[in-house]
């Protein structure tokens, strides 16, 4: 079963991910969240899932640094899940879920490899 790969298509970031998965041969399907939205349900099971709000957000992003400081300030899992749906451009990319339940936030070489990579058992 292919993986879910969440974000925006035209982020850096999704573009070293999608080169990386496609290098590997690894399939996948793309949710576009800038266009396709997101669910607030999904944000809050990837809170859960990746141990608090902080490392679903994208802190050093254009939008959650254009966020007013009161906003930012009283930022808790609830008022953040509000704040991605609306603006999207807030959380992080990629977002991956993987068999097992796996989710993988970020990007970067020796993750993904870590994830992907059949001889590493799931965590």
């Amino acid at each position: 079963m292919p993986i879910t790969i969440y974000g925006i298509r035209n982020c850096d970031t999704m573009k070293k991910a999608f080169a990386w998965l496609d290098e590997h041969a690894i399939a996948y399907n793309f949710h576009d969240y800038k266009k396709s939205g997101i669910a607030a349900e999904k944000l809050a099971n990837w809170i859960s899932r990746a141990g608090g709000w902080e490392h679903v957000v994208n802190k050093s992003g254009l939008t959650f640094r254009g966020l007013p400081e009161a906003t930012k300030d009283n930022l808790d899992a609830e008022r953040a899940i509000a704040v991605m749906v609306e603006k999207p451009s807030m959380i992080r990319r990629p977002i991956i879920e993987a068999d097992g339940g796996k989710l993988i936030i970020g990007f970067s070489d020796e993750s993904f490899i870590a994830s992907f990579d059949p001889s590493n058992p799931a965590p």
